[in-house]
């Protein structure tokens, strides 16, 4: 699945958005998911001694690895009876990168308080 990531000022902003027409329409959920990526699957595992010893070989790579964050909420549909009305799904997704994942966690934080 190719989808394109925001930069992250503009996820910070669409994100807004996205709590805000939550809060809005008076039902839902933002979903918020983060991911360590990877880079290819071309690390062999290392021997069975060793993985023995270090069961979380994985965890610790040589390179600190870029993070996907991701939010989302429901689609929803019109139900007999009830107000609610039919909404999209609306997801977007950011990549930070190893360095700027203090100050991305500041502004995601502060982002989620509102």
């Amino acid at each position: 699945m190719g989808r394109d990531h925001l930069s992250n000022d503009e996820f910070f902003k669409r994100l807004a958005d996205l709590f805000e027409y939550t809060r809005t329409k008076g039902h839902g959920s933002v979903y918020l998911v983060q991911k360590r990526m990877t880079f290819g699957t071309s690390i062999t595992p290392p021997l069975a001694e060793k993985v023995a010893d270090d069961p979380l070989w994985d965890t610790h790579p040589a390179e600190p690895l870029p993070v996907l964050i991701r939010a989302h909420n429901n689609k929803s549909t019109k139900k007999e009876g009830t107000d609610r009305k039919n909404i999209d799904k609306i997801e977007l997704s950011t990549i930070v990168q190893p360095d700027d994942l203090d100050s991305f966690y500041a502004k995601y934080a502060e982002a989620c308080k509102v």
